[in-house]
């Protein structure tokens, strides 16, 4: 017994030992990380914001990184005390939340995009649809067809989805045919893959991605308006945070979003 005791107690020691050692082994790219400034970004705007910060203009500021995914995400993690300096989220409501709870610099927080909500199909598809009140997007679907959106009751894509479909009268309709993605990209790619028949996205994942196409353009008056608001994180701010968003806000950044399929954000 006191050997199989012994034996137990030097086998903990070295489990311990083995996991101090990992410990170490992963503080090392976190040490040679700690100069970067990080930028929490709506999932959105990655094929934008990634040639910008490629840009000369981008890389004369310093290391930049961003971070994609839904802003519910990127909100819940800011709350949770991830390192983010900037925050660029696709929505009022998750700016709000952490404003709510002083996580940003709230006189750093300005509009700085806006985009539009589009039906997309595969591009070989043949669907075609007017979007109007009582459209018959369930007959384009068809008995087993899917229709792709963010999650609709926290990531903004799918939350604006929802609210024009059901402006229009057909989500009802529609809801047992949806896929809930983790985030607007997600949505695009079900559709690029032929995953789904249908999908919900930004005017701007469409101009990105070759595989699908546009089949029709939900009314302004369907939805709230898309806005991205931008702001510092609270206890990230400094030079290199500020001269980003300044770089965001140049004109000449602004026509790459605009080649890109956003607008300027509504007044």
């Amino acid at each position: 017994m006191k050997y199989t005791r012994a034996k137990t107690a030097a086998t903990l020691i070295a489990h311990q030992a083995m996991r101090l050692l990992l410990a170490a082994v992963l503080m090392v790219p976190l040490a040679a990380a700690a100069d970067d400034t990080l930028i929490f970004a709506a999932a959105s705007l990655k094929p934008a914001l990634d040639r910008i910060l490629a840009s000369p203009e981008g890389i004369a500021l310093g290391t930049a990184k961003a971070s994609y995914a839904a802003s519910s995400q990127l909100a819940k993690q800011i709350e949770a005390g991830a390192p983010a300096a900037l925050f660029i989220s696709a929505d009022q409501d998750w700016m709000d939340y952490v404003q709510t709870r002083k996580l940003i610099v709230a006189d750093t927080r300005s509009n700085l995009l806006g985009n539009a909500l589009v039906l997309v199909a595969p591009k070989d598809s043949e669907v075609k649809l007017a979007i109007a009140p009582g459209f018959d997007i369930a007959g384009a679907l068809g008995a087993d067809g899917k229709l792709a959106l963010g999650e609709p009751n926290s990531v903004p894509a799918g939350k604006y989805a929802k609210s024009a479909l059901t402006q229009l009268g057909v989500w009802d309709a529609v809801a047992a045919h949806v896929v809930s993605a983790d985030n607007v990209r997600a949505a695009l790619n079900f559709v690029a893959r032929g995953e789904a028949k249908l999908g919900i996205v930004y005017r701007s994942d469409a101009v990105s991605e070759a595989a699908v196409r546009v089949v029709a353009t939900f009314p302004d008056s369907t939805h709230a308006p898309i806005i991205y608001p931008a702001a510092i994180v609270a206890g990230h701010d400094s030079p290199m945070a500020r001269k980003l968003l300044e770089l965001l806000e140049d004109p000449k950044e602004q026509a790459v979003f605009r080649e890109l399929g956003f607008d300027s954000p509504p007044r």
